[in-house]
């Protein structure tokens, strides 16, 4: 399937809808690894005592407790090399929970680095390291052509049934409703806003 400049970029908008609307949880994880965008933050932050690098990822109803655990954290890690790695820990631990409650998620531990994230999530941070959107723009696009093209052409394959096979007239519906339901998921991600998942809370007074 070919397309124009204009209509890839039109799709690739489609697409980034569709992933944020449907693989939120999938991004969510992404914020809890050690090699993920939180827990760096908390290391410039700690590395050159300015918590305002770690701030900005959680609510202001959580900044009190970030700001103590860093506190905590810096005179802790003076001690000595173990007293230090036990100090960043729990600092990581306290902003990825802290920013996890901010995205409406429960916080189950900090996960691995070097995780297999998928293509998309990388390709995301690329573009933001980069400041160049096209590697992005092209993986989304393909997808969503790619998914459109396998759903079509099963549709269009299982069509020819005989009427009198019953069996194959159901595969035939099978096809039909999975493609119906891809370009309705797809349309329904670009004509409705996608809202964000991330809860700005304050303590109680």
């Amino acid at each position: 399937m070919k397309l124009g400049r204009r209509a890839a970029r039109v799709l690739a908008l489609i697409a980034t809808s569709f992933f944020i609307a449907g693989s939120v949880g999938y991004v969510w994880a992404h914020c809890d690894g050690l090699d993920g965008p939180v827990v760096k933050a908390a290391q410039r932050a700690l590395e050159s005592g300015n918590v305002n690098l770690a701030l900005v990822w959680v609510q202001p109803g959580d900044e009190l407790e970030l700001r103590e655990a860093f506190r905590q954290s810096l005179e802790v890690r003076s001690l000595g090399p173990d007293a230090r790695a036990l100090a960043d820990r729990h600092f990581y631990e306290t902003i990825v929970r802290l920013h996890r409650t901010g995205e409406g998620a429960a916080y189950t531990g900090l996960a691995p680095a070097g995780r297999d994230l998928g293509p998309a999530i990388p390709a995301a941070d690329l573009a933001v390291a980069s400041g160049d959107l096209e590697a992005l723009e092209r993986l989304l696009t393909e997808g969503v052509l790619h998914g459109l093209d396998v759903h079509f052409a099963e549709l269009r394959e299982k069509s020819a049934y005989d009427v009198d096979d019953v069996a194959a007239g159901r595969d035939y519906v099978r096809a039909y409703v999975e493609f119906v339901h891809y370009v309705e998921r797809v349309h329904q991600a670009t004509s409705q806003a996608v809202e964000g998942h991330y809860r700005e809370h304050v303590e109680p007074q």
